[in-house]
């Protein structure tokens, strides 16, 4: 099996290390990741510009930073090697759940495998004052890509760890409205400043992600690549 693996958070990421060393259980790794930390960068392309990319050996992987998105690293990847038959996005030093999944540059990686008609999986974990316990954390990695690798039917899912997972669940994503404030600051020059906050207005809904995670549960959400609200469109229709 031929696996790419991206992120969001640049290539020295600590996560993406982690994640390419249990991967090389399940087939042959390449990475291809950005050059500086793209978190939160959604499926943005860069299509004003040429990109670049330099070979980056990290730890006997063959790997390649790019100037550009998660969306960027996977097209120059499929581009400058074989098509991946999965590409394997993360792991994210924060989780991504719910309304995150709109702007998460690292499920954008996943995402843009599946529009290229390969397969897609994202996967993070919560990231705090410290960094996550990647060595507690490989097995589950390891689990989970027992579970999903072999299954063609998923072509795109996103996955999260809890810090210190006791079990699975096939969960769909939690949608709940957030506050949205921007709160303003000063710097220490005295100039203003803006903190846009996204703090959850609802209890998590059972059987979602956050609900997962929040048991202490890895969360497994298979998506789609298909945005219609189909009642919607029937509804339009009558």
């Amino acid at each position: 099996m031929r696996i790419l693996i991206v992120n969001d958070d640049g290539i020295y990421s600590p996560g993406i290390l982690a994640l390419a060393q249990v991967a090389s259980e399940f087939g042959r790794v390449t990475i291809v990741a950005p050059d500086v930390e793209r978190s939160s960068s959604g499926h943005a392309v860069t299509h004003g510009r040429p990109l670049s990319y330099r070979r980056t050996p990290i730890a006997g992987f063959e790997a390649f930073r790019v100037d550009g998105t998660p969306a960027d690293c996977v097209a120059v990847g499929f581009s400058i090697s074989e098509r991946a038959d999965v590409v394997l996005s993360g792991i994210n030093l924060g989780l991504n759940l719910g309304n995150s999944m709109w702007h998460s540059g690292t499920l954008a990686g996943a995402k843009q495998a599946a529009l290229m008609g390969s397969r897609g999986i994202a996967l993070s974990t919560p990231s705090t004052q410290t960094e996550p316990d990647f060595a507690t954390l490989q097995p589950h990695v390891a689990d989970a890509l027992r579970l999903l690798l072999p299954d063609a039917r998923l072509p795109l899912v996103n996955v999260n760890f809890p810090a210190q997972p006791r079990g699975m669940a096939w969960t769909k994503q939690s949608v709940r409205h957030y506050d949205g404030r921007v709160v303003p600051i000063k710097d220490p020059m005295g100039r203003q400043l803006y903190w846009f906050t996204v703090v959850p207005m609802e209890a998590a809904e059972e059987g979602t992600d956050r609900w997962a995670i929040e048991r202490g549960l890895t969360s497994f959400t298979p998506l789609r690549l298909d945005l219609t609200d189909l009642e919607a469109l029937e509804r339009a229709k009558t």
